[in-house]
């Protein structure tokens, strides 16, 4: 066409004259910008090319290249929809293509030349052209398409644009062409139909009208149009499919229900869209995407489109009309018996979107209005219409009080006129609702009381409103599941006294329904959940949820539940058979009552538990444990783990968009397919408690992937979210997420599981990403508080089970760089999600404790910037979600936020709270498990911290705010208890990840030591200095005062152990106290003497002494005490002659740690006293070592005028010191003379007492050689002292006033186990000696009174360790052989007559054999008139 105008043009160029063959290049150019084209010359050049073509034309090949546009043309025809949406009087105005001009032209020629008229020519060239562009072949792999191809797509526009142009001309008749169209094309092409009426050639209207077969091909096309799925890669295809659906649905609709159409076409256009409806219907469960796509033109997008609101409401209405009123095959039987399988969550998910896109113009009112309304003219498919009442529920809030209202409407209505169908009606819609949940409808029981449980019932007004409703329940009596029969049992209708045999026979008949069920109402539990909605995972013991409810109520309220009360009375079957033996299940009962013992004592005390039952009970608790039981889970035929993975795929983009009923149906699918998996493990879990064991290494790798999948759904979500809005203005998405959570406990009990290996473990390994999503969960696990669990941890590490964001937030440590960096960002994320989540009066429900607190430890200990007052704030206005849009920002430096958190007023304002103090305990509970050699801070600052928050932060912040209140002895108690705490850790906890070292190397423990002894020193210094210490000795005090189990004396001596430590590094002079006394300064040793009885001898090691850092330091103490009086060597030399006397171990530990502290001694009071002599005292320690040293060694010297436990303890040394016992030791023994001399007697018998002690500990821990070493020792000290009853007074425990000295060097249990070392010792005596010994006054009761003592170590059961191959029992017959040898050899004054019959009492019930050996004395004549020796 193009090369036959340029011809034209040629040819016009010719005719106007000769062109010079030759001419300049300027002027050719100046004859361009002279001679202008003007509108004549270019009306002359139209018409000669139109002569032209006249010539030349055929219509088939020109139509065929308007059809091939140019690119622009093309991308129109592309987009010739949003052309065709221009005002058409617009479109006639533009002048019409030249092209268009020559076909029209060309149309009319051709028509005149064969005789016909151009309108029938041009319908036929049209035609042929559309025919030859729809049925063109296809490949064969594109055959079955129902849409064209895009090539088809631009031609067919290309072609109906001409069309259109071609009609602007009258040459063409569209009527004519649709007649010929519908000839030739049995069943249009739907594509073209909607071509044509967007091009405006035909409207769909005229073709309904018009087309007496519109309704045979019109519903197959968009059934297949339906059923078609395009290629993925054809986007626009797919596009345009849904906009093609749409179109013919606003046309059918606003054709069909506008008030002013045509009745023909109304009905014609109402039947084609039931026509789809039924077809939607049909096959929503099989092939839900075919069905989707329908559902998605019944949009309310169609109003003010081309459908009207009146309209689209009467077609909605219509719609749900139909859907109630099809396939009415269900019976109400069927009804009542299938009702439980109609939930939202097995209902099809198209069925549920069928009925959102329907209601969704309306209110719940209305809809429920209409449903009424169908309910009362129509017979109903009651499957439809009880998931369309559920769908109702869940996705309009409004809904439940609407429903409540017209059951109430309902059952007026049928008391009234005894109607049946609105009883039946009011039954089942109340019994849906209860389906879904507590949180969408009341349970089914509560409606069913509220309504005929009171007089003030439905069915109180007359007998027989009363006979109708009990006919009315027997009739479904053969329907019914037995949730409901079991309901009408426990909870009865309210029945007059007079009319009760009514009711009984009700009752008779639901019971034998049920035992023909096998079902019984006794099994059914208090508490159990009759709505159904749980049947499958409802327990097989319900009594035991039951314990477990009511035991959750006494310990919640201290009182036993109403329920509990009235089940003892009402169902006391069932209360004694299935609810006591529940509560009664043999278990190993806790050392201090729990709540379920506390719940058992009230029922006692009530007269609620059988004495014998009780009885039992406590029997078998000690011989059983508690059990298990699993619930059986039903078997799915899909795989739920890809069930579930669908379902969390859909719901990031559901709270996208905000829907919230769409989102809370989805929720409660994910929550119907997370009850199908099984429990992981065997852990405890009740509905108030879940157990995590934080030592599992790994959950089952089933769980461990739903549990991934649900955590990371959590945070796509939140991500999704978070993009769109702040928390505060997002849905409630979250807290109904965790909320599906907290009513799955065994799903709940895993998530707590991988929380905690995530944190604790894998923390490195978390994205950002994660981590906010994280700290939000943990958000919404606080704010979901009072709905869930308590969680305990086991092994326990707290005293008490804590809510489930507490409990998580252990695992989070801080005890590290990278941990701290971790919990830094996890805590920030939580607090700023928390704080702009909740409203300023609501952020402590979304702002947990325990990471805000770790808040307040990280920020001042990580950013110095952030140790002054918090008086810099940001200004309200900005608002939390500031903070929070700050976390979410990838290019945000986190740092900064943390910072600005820190200063925000929200944040500070918290630190008022009490519950998010950070107090000092709990501070230095943090810093004394930081790991020195991998924290953030070098030692420096590391101190430069602590002395801040020490000294400037919690010295002087009120107690009540967690400080100590300027009072510097209550900063180094707490400082104290905290250090104690640490060290005094069992071995057991030690050994944990992330706890202290015994040593103390690996954490802060030296640097807190350092921190308290500057603070002691300071205090020292002070005026009240010498209060400091009575303030640590009480706390001392205070933890050793424990009982005397092995568990506690354990504890006992990590304390001990602990409190050496911590005082070595304390100024020594702080244990000794300076008082005026009669105008002069003394020493104040008694407290520090009282410390070390009491205390310090019950754990030292080894047996007897104090260790020797110990040792020196109360030295070096009392040295530095004594210089502050006004005569230091006075008063040292008088002070230690107290302390010898009154403090037996701190003597005998200085004698035996001598050759180290002498050096130490001599010179410190060297430095303190500028050379002056060291006190007498001081020196005769020195003399007492050399004399020893001389007796055993030579030439003995004269025993120095020492105490005489210095004396002795000095020789015990001396002998210790040598290898093998010294041959002259018995020379030794004889040359102290105790028969001249008081005090060598007295030496000789504190040395029998050491050498005991040493004798007692080589029985107990047994070396070579050393158990005959220590019994030679006393072997030779008995010979010298065996005429002497002095040594006989070393075992006088039970007398304190007379206890001897050498007794108070050892601990208790060392005192209670001498008796048993003294028999032992005494067995391997020759007879000349025991023969001696029983001339020896006292001997012989001594001896019976040590034989008692062992006698009764073995009957509590601290039998001591005996020899290889000897039983304990042996050893017992062995020594009571010996002491019944004794009483047989005994002279008749061996014991006086009070003493025999003292002894004779004791031996009763102890040994009745030796009793009777004693008996012998008491005969007359062998009795003796002296009185007790001792």
């Amino acid at each position: 066409m193009f090369m036959v105008l340029a011809t034209a043009e040629m040819s016009l160029r010719s005719s106007g004259g000769s062109v010079s063959q030759k001419r300049t290049v300027s002027g050719l150019l100046a004859g361009r910008v002279i001679k202008k084209p003007t509108l004549e010359d270019g009306q002359q050049l139209q018409e000669a090319a139109i002569q032209l073509l006249d010539q030349h034309q055929n219509l088939s090949s020109l139509l065929q290249e308007l059809e091939n546009p140019g690119p622009c043309d093309k991308l129109c025809a592309e987009n010739g929809e949003q052309n065709q949406n221009q005002n058409q009087a617009a479109s006639d105005a533009n002048p019409p293509r030249l092209s268009a001009l020559l076909l029209g032209s060309g149309l009319r020629r051709q028509a005149a030349r064969l005789g016909v008229s151009v309108g029938a020519l041009s319908v036929q060239t049209v035609l042929e052209r559309l025919m030859e562009i729809t049925e063109r072949e296809e490949e064969e792999e594109e055959r079955w398409r129902e849409m064209f191809t895009s090539s088809q797509r631009v031609q067919l526009c290309v072609l109906l644009q001409s069309t259109k142009e071609l009609l602007s001309q009258t040459v063409l008749c569209p009527k004519r062409l649709w007649m010929e169209y519908c000839r030739h094309q049995q069943h249009p092409k739907l594509e073209v139909v909607y071509y044509l009426h967007k091009y405006y050639i035909l409207t769909l209207d005229y073709m309904l009208h018009s087309d007496e077969n519109v309704r045979s091909w019109l519903p197959p096309q968009l059934k297949a149009l339906c059923g078609w799925t395009p290629p993925p890669e054809e986007e626009e295809t797919r596009r345009l499919q849904q906009k093609l659906l749409s179109a013919v649905v606003g046309v059918l609709v606003a054709a069909g229900f506008e008030e002013a159409a045509e009745r023909k076409l109304s009905l014609l256009c109402s039947s084609v869209l039931d026509d789809m409806l039924f077809w939607l219907l049909d096959i929503e469960e099989k092939r839900g995407e075919v069905a989707e796509r329908w559902i998605q033109t019944l949009d309310a997008s169609l109003c003010g489109d081309s459908v009207s609101p009146a309209a689209l409401q009467r077609f909605f209405t219509h719609c749900l009309t139909q859907i109630f009123t099809c396939n009415t095959r269900l019976t109400v039987s069927d009804a009542v018996a299938l009702q439980k399988e109609w939930t939202l969550a097995k209902t099809s998910h198209c069925l549920t979107s069928l009925y959102c896109k329907l209601a969704v113009i309306f209110s719940a009112e209305q809809l429920l209005h209409h449903l009424q309304q169908v309910l009362e003219t129509h017979e109903v498919n009651w499957k439809h219409v009880l998931c369309f009442v559920s769908a109702l529920l869940v996705y309009y809030q409004a809904a439940r009080p609407c429903l409540i209202e017209l059951l109430s409407r309902l059952l007026s209505s049928a008391f009234e006129g005894y109607d049946l169908e609105n009883m039946i009606t009011a039954f089942l819609l109340a019994r849906q609702g209860a389906l879904e949940g507590a949180g969408v409808f009341p349970p089914y029981s509560d409606w069913f009381k509220t309504s005929f449980g009171g007089s003030a019932g439905f069915q109180a007004s007359s007998k027989k409103s009363l006979v109708f409703l009990l006919k009315f329940l027997s009739d479904l009596v053969p329907f019914e599941p037995p949730q409901y029969l079991k309901v009408h049992i426990l909870h009865p209708p309210y029945v007059p006294a007079k009319h009760r045999n009514l009711l009984m026979e009700y009752v008779t008949l639901a019971k034998t329904r049920l035992a023909d069920l096998k079902e019984s109402v006794e099994d059914m539990g208090l508490y159990e959940d009759v709505s159904g909605s749980r049947a499958s995972s409802q327990p097989q013991c319900p009594a035991a949820q039951d314990v477990e409810k009511a035991v959750s109520l006494f310990g919640s309220t201290g009182r036993i539940s109403a329920t509990v009360m009235e089940a003892s009375i009402f169902r006391r079957p069932y209360f004694l058979t299935r609810f006591l033996p529940a509560l009664l299940k043999p278990r190993v009962l806790p050392l201090k009552p729990d709540a379920r013992m506390n719940f058992i004592e009230a029922l006692k005390k009530a007269d609620k538990v059988p004495a014998a039952q009780y009885s039992s009970y406590v029997d078998s608790c000690q011989r059983h444990r508690q059990q298990n039981k699993t619930a059986e889970r039903p078997d799915l035929k899909e795989d739920p783990l890809d069930v579930l993975r669908i379902q969390l795929q859909e719901l990031p983009g559901l709270v996208d968009a905000g829907n919230d009923g769409e989102m809370s149906a989805q929720l409660s699918r994910i929550s119907h397919t997370l009850s199908v998996f099984p429990a992981s493990g065997d852990e405890l879990t009740t509905q108030t408690i879940v157990t995590l064991n934080t030592e599992t290494p790994q959950l089952p790798e089933l769980h461990l992937k739903v549990v991934n999948l649900i955590l990371q759904n959590f945070c796509q979500c939140l991500l999704t979210a978070s993009r769109a809005n702040p928390p505060n203005k997002q849905t409630s998405w979250g807290c109904r997420f965790v909320c599906v959570l907290l009513d799955n406990r065994p799903l709940l009990s895993a998530v707590m599981q991988r929380l905690w290996d995530l944190f604790h473990h894998q923390a490195a390994s978390l994205s950002p990403a994660h981590t906010l999503g994280l700290a939000a969960f943990l958000v919404h696990l606080h704010a979901s508080m009072a709905l869930g669990p308590l969680v305990q941890l086991v092994p326990a590490t707290q005293a008490q089970a804590a809510p489930l964001a507490e409990a998580i937030s252990s695992a989070v440590p801080c005890n590290s760089h990278a941990n701290m960096l971790f919990s830094l960002r996890l805590c920030a994320a939580a607090v700023s999600y928390g704080l702009c989540r909740g409203e300023p009066q609501q952020q402590q429900d979304y702002v947990p404790p325990s990471l805000y607190k770790k808040l307040l430890y990280l920020i001042p200990r990580l950013f110095p910037e952030a140790r002054g007052t918090a008086a810099c704030v940001w200004p309200d206005e900005d608002g939390p979600d500031v903070l929070w849009s700050s976390f979410t920002q990838d290019r945000n430096i986190w740092t900064q936020t943390v910072l600005h958190l820190w200063r925000h007023a929200g944040f500070q304002q918290l630190q008022q709270t009490p519950r998010y103090q950070l107090c000092f305990s709990e501070w230095l509970h943090n810093e004394l498990r930081v790991q020195r050699n991998e924290d953030v801070l070098s030692d420096c600052q590391r101190q430069e911290y602590q002395q801040w928050a020490c000294l400037q932060l919690y010295l002087s912040r009120p107690e009540e705010q967690g400080g100590c209140g300027g009072d510097v002895k209550e900063l180094c108690s707490r400082l104290l208890v905290a250090i104690m705490d640490i060290m005094d850790q069992p071995p057991s906890e030690l050994e944990k990840p992330g706890s202290a070292e015994p040593s103390g190397t690996g954490t802060c423990l030296p640097d807190l030591l350092s921190r308290l002894q500057e603070l002691v020193q300071e205090a020292e210094l002070s005026p009240g200095g010498a209060v400091l210490w009575d303030v640590l000795f009480e706390l001392l005090s205070q933890r050793c005062s424990s009982s005397v189990s092995i568990t506690s004396q354990l504890s006992l001596q990590r304390t001990l152990h602990a409190w050496n430590r911590v005082l070595l590094v304390l100024p020594a002079a702080l244990f000794f106290k300076t008082k005026p006394e009669g105008g002069r300064t003394t020493v104040d040793c008694s407290q520090l003497v009282e410390h070390i009885n009491q205390h310090q001898r019950k754990a030292c090691s080894p047996a007897g002494v104090l260790p020797p850092l110990v040792t020196a330091h109360f030295l070096k103490g009392l040295l530095c005490a004594a210089v502050r009086c006004d005569r230091p060597a006075g008063e040292l030399n008088g002070a230690w002659c107290q302390m010898s006397r009154t403090c037996p171990l701190l003597a005998v530990s200085a004698v035996r740690w001598w050759q180290q502290l002498a050096p130490v001694l001599f010179s410190l009071w060297t430095r303190l006293r500028d050379g002056e002599p060291p006190p007498e005292q001081l020196q005769l320690l020195a003399d007492c070592r050399r004399w020893a040293c001389s007796l055993i060694r030579g030439p003995a010297t004269r025993m120095p005028p020492a105490a005489v436990l210095l004396c002795a303890a000095s020789l015990h040394e001396a002998c210790r010191s040598c290898e093998e016992p010294p041959q002259n030791f018995r020379e030794v023994l004889r040359s102290l003379q105790p028969e001249r001399h008081a005090q060598h007697q007295q030496v000789l018998v504190s040395l029998l007492g050491l050498w005991l002690k040493d004798y007692l500990d080589a029985l107990l821990f047994p070396q070579e050689n050393r158990c005959q070493r220590s019994r030679t020792f006393c072997s030779e000290l008995l010979a010298v002292l065996v005429d002497s009853a002095d040594w006989l007074l070393i075992f006088r425990s039970n007398e304190p006033t007379r206890c001897h000295p050498v007794s108070l060097t050892s601990s208790e249990d060392c005192t209670r186990l001498m008796p048993w070392a003294v028999c032992s010792l005494l067995q391997q005596q020759s007879a000349d000696f025991l023969q001696g010994a029983l001339q020896t006054p006292g001997f012989l009761h001594s001896a019976l009174l040590w034989y008692l003592d062992v006698l009764q170590l073995f009957l509590e059961g601290d039998t001591p360790p005996s020899e290889p191959k000897v039983e304990p029992a042996q050893i017992l017959n062995r020594t009571k052989q010996f002491v019944l040898g004794l009483v047989s050899q005994a002279p008749p004054a061996a014991l006086s007559s009070g003493q025999l019959r003292q002894l004779e009492c004791q031996c009763a019930e102890l040994d009745p054999e030796l009793a009777a050996a004693l008996s012998v004395l008491l005969e007359p004549h062998s009795l003796s008139p002296e009185v007790d020796f001792l």
